[in-house]
């Protein structure tokens, strides 16, 4: 009797692009049943004028209809032009480029980053990623591609490095060493939603500091640091498996190749000499425009303060406001260093004869750039569809009545706040559009059970955290699957959504008890969260 085959399904591996196409018809035809059911919230703003509460009616923008579609046309090149993650990163590979191809972040690696402890090196770039959010979203476009450098030159597997520089930012948004761009755009906020409670607040007599975080988000980078280190030495790697480059194919032959041993040896002399004077080159020029930069940024001296904002009073709005020519062009900056000094580098070293070659040496390191813009163009789409729909503010506007319904108080009441931040932060990934929607009821709510606004803006930080990097809606999401794909080594079987996703589960769930124990911990033994601020009134 002849024993039965089993049949074995296929695994179905969808691109991407295909499954960003997907999502985009699924939003779409959503919208237009949400529409036709009347789905719909109302949440309390707060009239900037007046001072008071008013009542906002949330309605689904239906695009499955001819309008809706008119939008969808009219728009792609608009959303894909405007899309931030596509500038920002173009002009930061820029820079990158020049200093891959001259050579200078090999060489770097090689001399004095190979010899030390692989947790070392994971522990600054997710230090470096957690705290980068001080100015914007600078650490996805720079630390995602330098991630994967840095593990690959070390031997190891990139798509860890990816993974590790993705996490940090994400899972880490809004932690930094010193007050940046977060508080700027908050605090205003908070402070109307605390003036509901506190009029002294309304009245200019008392205010929320742009420090009163500062302790607790020091201890918590840190933290947050060595606990995403411990995962992804322990957990993310082991999982990936060791990155093996393609055996390149050996021919055959029976010619006999006889080597010059002092003429090898003559050339590695020679490299080494040339690798000496181009990192001399290439730390001149570093130390010459960290300078320039450095006097750009001080007020007050002869041609100095160019990358401020004179307009505002305050040094912290100067640098970080709305209008800071620093924090807007930071990017800029970056690629331009990496530019300068990777350009050094090569002149010193003998890698670029000039700059002709400089450039066409770069173009090697750029050739991924199509299949990454691409991507961004269905990204970009995707987002400012479903941000049309108006779907992710009404489900933020129904996790603020959940609050407001509730009557919890204490550790019930943080644990539901970080919940619905949570949750909202799925559909809704920019902190202040959801705090524009949330603070009137987090924070008055919060402080009518003794906790302070400015440890309700903290509670913010965590639950905004713990889940953006689990969103495709989130703006950079597309720049790490793209990047992880770029290094899959298996071509034919592309990387997915679900799947980069369920890489992040170990880091991104282990960050999420992390967070709840850092909050519940500094409000249960009462530790100052910055200077004259405590969790309790």
């Amino acid at each position: 009797m002849k024993e039965k085959k089993k049949l074995k399904l296929k695994k179905f591996h969808l691109h991407p692009i295909t499954s960003m196409i997907l999502m985009i018809l699924f939003v779409v035809v959503l919208s237009g049943i949400f529409s036709l059911l009347e789905v719909q919230a109302t949440y309390s703003r707060i009239n900037t004028s007046t001072k008071q509460l008013e009542s906002v009616l949330i309605t689904v923008n239906n695009l499955f209809n001819y309008d809706g579609l008119k939008y969808i046309i009219s728009n792609a090149a608009k959303n894909f032009i405007s899309f931030t993650p596509l500038s920002t990163l173009l002009i930061a590979l820029i820079g990158l480029s020049v200093a891959e191809s001259s050579g200078l972040l090999e060489t770097f690696i090689k001399r004095h980053l190979v010899k030390l402890d692989n947790r070392i090196i994971t522990f600054t770039l997710i230090f470096l990623a957690t705290i980068s959010s001080i100015i914007n979203d600078v650490g996805y476009v720079i630390l995602i591609p330098l991630g994967a450098i840095l593990f690959l030159a070390n031997n190891r597997n990139p798509l860890a490095g990816i993974i590790a520089a993705f996490s940090g930012a994400s899972f880490g948004y809004g932690v930094t060493v010193f007050v940046g761009s977060s508080e700027v755009n908050l605090i205003p906020i908070t402070s109307q939603a605390a003036s509901l409670i506190d009029s002294s607040l309304m009245e200019g007599i008392s205010h929320i500091s742009l420090t009163s975080n500062l302790f607790i988000i020091i201890a918590t980078s840190i933290i947050l640091s060595l606990v995403g280190t411990l995962v992804i030495e322990k957990i993310v790697v082991p999982k990936l498996g060791r990155y093996k480059e393609r055996p390149e194919t050996v021919e055959s032959t029976t010619d006999i190749q006889i080597v010059d041993i002092e003429e090898e040896e003559q050339k590695k002399l020679e490299i080494e000499l040339n690798e000496k004077k181009g990192l001399r080159y290439a730390g001149i020029a570093a130390l010459v425009i960290f300078f320039i930069f450095v006097y750009s940024l001080i007020p007050g001296l002869p041609f100095s303060g160019i990358l401020l904002d004179t307009e505002q009073s305050a040094y912290v709005d100067q640098l970080f406001g709305t209008n800071s020519y620093f924090q807007e062009g930071f990017t800029f900056l970056v690629s331009l260093f990496f530019l300068v000094v990777g350009y050094a580098y090569g002149k010193g070293a003998k890698t670029f004869k000039n700059q002709r070659e400089m450039f066409e040496k770069s173009k090697e390191s750029l050739k991924d750039v199509g299949s990454i813009v691409v991507m961004i163009f269905f990204a970009s789409q995707l987002i400012s569809i479903f941000r049309q729909t108006n779907i992710g503010n009404i489900i933020t506007a129904w996790g603020a009545n959940i609050i407001s319904n509730l009557s919890f108080t204490g550790i019930p009441l943080i644990l539901l706040t970080i919940l619905v931040i949570a949750v909202a932060n799925l559909f809704v990934t920019t902190p202040v559009l959801k705090w524009n929607i949330l603070a009137p009821v987090v924070v008055p709510s919060l402080m009518q059970s003794n906790i302070t606004p400015q440890f309700a803006q903290f509670i913010l930080r965590a639950g905004d955290s713990m889940t953006k990097g689990f969103t495709p809606l989130l703006a950079y999401f597309v720049i790490y699957i793209a990047y992880l794909n770029i290094y899959n080594k298996k071509k034919d079987t592309p990387i997915t959504i679900k799947q980069s996703i369920s890489w992040l589960l170990p880091y991104g769930g282990i960050m999420c008890i992390t967070w709840i124990l850092i909050i519940l911990g500094w409000y249960l033994i009462g530790l100052p969260l910055g200077p004259g601020v405590f969790p309790t009134a």
